[in-house]
């Protein structure tokens, strides 16, 4: 498996700014599949559960739980009381040999020293054992709090699947426990895909809530249970209410495919209910491209690996002189940040684009490569509020050198890194390892870019004053792109 390096939906915009690590005997783990637009991991043997067990199936069936009740819970001295604990986290300590132990590889670049993977000394030497006994048998006692007491029965495998994944989307909304299902989704959209969970809402003024009017069979959210009739109150941290538009509130639920989003959802009259999907009802990307008046309208959706060769594509079956460009990429997620890079090539030459900061403060500049074709016309670049991510790179690194003027509005503001690590052959952490910055290192994550021209009013009227700015600046003579190979007539 190849290392890929995208973008990841802003739709899970993260407000951390922490880097988890942790350590197993030291081991840099590998491969990676780099989302960010870019992690080590700790292994238990199925074994390893407190106590002696015969179930390998089983890897809690072991374990000694803590009663409830005060007088009954050992004294946090009590050294044997935990013996058996201490001899899990004694395994976790230990190298897997079923995990590489290989230096992860950046797509970024083909030397890995560009990206700092070590542990650092201050964390690599901390034994697991140093977790507070009493924290321990804090978590032993909800274990034995929700086996006994939960509504229904819950296996201990997906406790302990929910207990990783809550300790990972805790230290950042980015970061992400992959079971098998998950992992396997993610990998099956490594091309900058835009997808959804597979609903449609509208809001209902007698009802004063959004309501699910569609549910795609076999989508996310239909095997979810998400029904028709179904109150939305909030994706992700973003809360609805009859402020938003119908377009608001589609944006929030698409993203780079594979990626998951949060909603919370409720049947009416019922209690709210938080459900994690991914969004893997997948929609192919098309760049469209059209003439008005010698300018060449670009609709630009996502950055997908052949997103640079598509765009000149479009252009040459437009079989007619372009006098300049608008670029349009509101609603534009992000997608393959070095097909953002290779998009940048076409209007600049020798140019940084990007800047990387992994841990340590060390990062990676990623600038344009080959002849920039399109360098002799004018450019501006159309954006929105949900522009993010590569397009924001795209955006922030053409403004900078005055190559584009940009107009619409504020971009979203999502500049971290992300890295997708197996664990094995059907599970894997996400972790964000990296933030992004504009080629002069100023930040985008929280901020965005701030276009040239702001418009504002219905965004229906926006390509047409894009259209007359580059007009303004159109050349005399326009320029003709055809294929090297064409037969001349």
């Amino acid at each position: 498996m190849q290392p890929i390096s995208f973008a990841r939906s802003f739709l899970s915009k993260g407000l951390s700014k922490s880097v988890g690590k942790a350590s197993v005997a030291s081991t840099v783990l590998q491969p990676a599949i780099l989302i960010g637009v870019l992690g080590c991991a700790i292994s238990v043997n199925a074994q390893a559960a407190v106590g002696a067990s015969t179930n390998n199936d089983n890897p809690t069936n072991g374990l000694q739980l803590i009663s409830l009740n005060a007088d009954e819970i050992a004294d946090e001295n009590d050294a044997d009381n935990l013996s058996n604990i201490a001899d899990m986290l004694d395994v976790a300590d230990e190298p897997d040999d079923s995990i590489d132990s290989v230096p992860d590889e950046s797509a970024l670049t083909d030397d890995a020293d560009d990206i700092d993977t070590e542990i650092p000394a201050e964390v690599a030497q901390v034994s697991l054992n140093a977790i507070s006994p009493e924290t321990l048998k804090t978590f032993v006692a909800v274990v034995d709090l929700v086996r006994r007491q939960y509504v229904d029965a819950v296996n201990d495998e997906e406790l302990f699947s929910n207990a990783m994944s809550g300790m990972l989307t805790k230290l950042d909304s980015h970061a992400e426990f992959l079971d098998a299902e998950a992992y396997e989704n993610l990998r099956a959209f490594t091309e900058g895909d835009v997808g959804d969970i597979g609903i449609k809402v509208n809001y209902q003024p007698e009802a004063g809530y959004w309501v699910v009017t569609e549910v795609i069979d076999d989508s996310p959210a239909d095997k979810k249970g998400i029904a028709v009739g179904d109150y939305l109150h909030q994706v992700d941290e973003f809360k609805l209410d009859e402020g938003r538009q119908v377009n608001d509130v589609e944006q929030l639920l698409t993203g780079i495919a594979g990626t998951q989003v949060d909603i919370i959802t409720s049947k009416a009259g019922r209690r709210k209910h938080t459900t994690t999907l991914q969004r893997n009802n997948s929609h192919p990307q098309i760049i469209e491209t059209k003439l008005v008046d010698g300018i060449a309208i670009v609709k630009l959706p996502a950055f997908q690996n052949n997103s640079r060769e598509k765009l000149l594509e479009g252009l040459i079956n437009l079989n007619a002189p372009i006098s300049g460009i608008l670029l349009d990429m509101r609603d534009n997620p992000g997608g393959v940040l070095t097909s953002a890079v290779s998009v940048a090539s076409l209007f600049m030459d020798d140019t940084d684009v990007v800047q990387v900061q992994a841990r340590q403060n060390k990062s990676r500049v990623l600038s344009t490569q080959g002849d920039a074709i399109l360098k002799p016309l004018p450019l501006v670049v159309l954006q929105n509020r949900y522009s993010a991510s590569a397009a924001e790179v795209l955006a922030s690194s053409l403004q900078a050198q005055k190559r584009a003027t940009i107009i619409g509005e504020v971009s979203y503001g999502k500049g971290s890194v992300q890295s997708v690590i197996p664990l094995n052959d059907e599970q894997a952490v996400k972790l964000t390892v990296a933030n992004y910055m504009t080629a002069a290192g100023k930040q985008i994550d929280e901020i965005g870019v701030e276009p040239d021209v702001t418009l504002s009013g219905s965004e229906n009227t926006w390509e047409q004053q894009a259209l007359e700015l580059v007009k303004a600046r159109a050349l005399d003579s326009g320029i003709r792109f055809v294929r090297k190979n064409a037969t001349k007539e």
